[in-house]
């Protein structure tokens, strides 16, 4: 859809906020109106159905936070914005976690808001899409279905890997960590469902990306706290985004591939062998390829270094049996007397 077809309602109490606003994304072609409370802004909506929705977290009477929950049930396909105060980032990651697809923070940078509209707008539309193919494939008669499933994955593993190619830190990573995932994986011996479902967790792992600001995705300094939770959104945001097409097994690989062995990641809820498989094994070789690829934060480390890093982790970030199995697929001499010691 052309900037044009987008028709957008931005909320907020503050007159001069909500003009300056809708003077920049309206150059951009998106079809603004305002509203100055939530009680105005549902009676907009009934005469103007929003692709997406800017609304204040903090307003007079009803607050955006409070009318969020009404929004997301009356209005599901409408993607949200919570706008706040950069001391309230915790409440709009909380508001994310309630529906809202993104937020930003004030004093507001236009160039980074026009960035994140798009963002979320694209965001929106695959899941449209998504469901819109659900809604197709229970018409659909069993002997095409595996064959659609098989072609709507290629367009989200197609997606992963054009997003991918944008950013010159992240261009085949996707596909360096299926090739590693699965060497991993036939080491240990899996079948070929569980090799199946963890190519599929491996191509996809990384699609919840697409929620992420790319700011922030490549920012050269280290993270704050706020900004590395918000990195991490990708992985409910992935599963979500996977869930319709895949089995349960490939949506917990997508969601879990984070997770630390010894439970210490961040908002982690499961710990130790109650982590998927897959996930274990998407850890390492995820991280693997991580270390040894540029970053806008710093160099690739060598190869050798991060053999040896991954092996260091044993036991805290990564399941023992699972590095094993990667250190037993380790090029010839790269870790020395210590690769004999590999059982």
């Amino acid at each position: 859809m052309a900037n044009h077809d987008y028709k957008i309602l931005i909320v907020d109490d503050e007159t001069a906020i909500r003009r300056l606003l809708r003077q920049k994304l309206s150059k951009e072609e998106y079809q603004c109106e305002e509203a100055g409370s939530s009680d105005e802004a549902l009676e907009k909506l009934k005469t103007f159905p929003a692709n997406l929705i800017m609304l204040d977290m903090k307003m007079p009477g009803k607050s955006g936070m409070e009318l969020l929950p009404e929004l997301k049930t009356a209005f599901p396909d409408t993607a949200v914005i919570m706008a706040t105060a950069v001391a309230e980032a915790d409440l709009a990651i909380q508001c994310m976690k309630l529906g809202a697809d993104d937020y930003i923070t004030k004093p507001f940078n236009l160039d980074e808001i026009t960035s994140n509209i798009e963002k979320t707008l694209d965001k929106k539309m695959l899941e449209l899409k998504i469901r819109d193919y659900q809604d197709q494939l229970q018409q659909k008669v069993e002997q095409q279905t595996k064959e659609i499933r098989r072609l709507f994955l290629g367009s989200i593993e197609s997606l992963v890997f054009a997003l991918e190619a944008k950013d010159k830190y992240t261009a085949g990573h996707s596909r360096r960590v299926t090739e590693i995932a699965l060497t991993i994986g036939q080491q240990l011996e899996l079948s070929k469902d569980d090799l199946d479902d963890l190519r599929w967790g491996s191509l996809l792992h990384d699609v919840g990306k697409i929620a992420v600001d790319h700011f922030i995705q490549n920012k050269l300094g280290k993270l704050t706290t706020e900004e590395y939770e918000h990195v991490m959104i990708h992985t409910q945001v992935g599963a979500g985004i996977v869930r319709p097409v895949v089995n349960e097994k490939v949506v917990a690989i997508v969601e879990h591939h984070h997770d630390h062995f010894d439970g210490s990641g961040l908002h982690q809820v499961i710990a130790g062998l109650d982590i998927p498989l897959g996930a274990r094994i998407l850890a390492v070789a995820d991280a693997f390829d991580a270390m040894t690829s540029d970053r806008p934060y710093r160099q690739a480390i060598p190869e050798k270094e991060a053999w040896r890093e991954i092996r260091r982790c044993s036991g805290t970030q990564f399941d023992p049996l699972i590095v094993t199995a990667f250190l037993k697929t380790a090029p010839s001499g790269i870790l020395g007397k210590d690769k004999a010691a590999v059982k």
